[in-house]
């Protein structure tokens, strides 16, 4: 895994590949055209939300974002360090990892770690199919729709992903999550 990932560089070149504007990736992402822009250009880290929208709006995942190259084979054990990562290059405190090929498995095992203050970003997630998940550490704010509560170690969440939810750490320490997604939304 390159710790030098460009993560703006990596965006252009999938819009220009797309043929697309950033302005035409901007209005088929939802987002505000001057966001494509900063991010591009490298003067702005795009939150979780954000990053799915926009590559959303490209046809990708952010799997494929940050590991264009890999062919996983078709393992069955997984050692911590051979986990996909899908967001600690994004700098927003947010670092998620996959387990194996999502796609092949048509579900998505996920480890999170929310560093304190860190969030999905304000802009709510909402996607097909259901998530549910199992606080390992710390604690996590998690909003479905109109609820919202406060999760510590052992508590737990599930929910159809339709609803539009964001995860924050209200904590002083880092909190993990062991997720799970079913059809894979990252």
């Amino acid at each position: 895994m390159d710790d030098e990932f460009d993560t703006g560089g990596r965006l252009k070149a999938l819009r220009q590949a797309a043929g697309l504007s950033q302005r035409q990736l901007a209005e088929r992402a939802g987002v505000p055209h001057g966001q494509i822009s900063m991010i591009e250009t490298g003067r702005s880290s795009p939150s979780v939300a954000s990053l799915r929208r926009i590559l959303g709006g490209l046809g990708t995942s952010m799997s494929a974002f940050f590991e264009p190259d890999e062919t996983p084979p078709q393992k069955v054990f997984f050692r911590a360090g051979a986990l996909t990562d899908l967001t600690g290059r994004l700098g927003t405190g947010v670092a998620i990892a996959q387990v194996g090929d999502a796609l092949a498995h048509g579900l998505q095992l996920l480890t999170e770690t929310y560093a304190p203050g860190a969030d999905t970003g304000e802009a709510m997630l909402d996607h097909e199919g259901c998530e549910g998940g199992i606080v390992v550490a710390g604690e996590i704010e998690v909003t479905v729709g109109d609820q919202q509560v406060v999760l510590g170690p052992g508590d737990a969440y599930l929910f159809d992903s339709r609803a539009p939810h964001r995860f924050r750490n209200p904590g002083p320490v880092p909190a993990r999550i062991i997720s799970a997604c079913t059809p894979p939304y990252l």
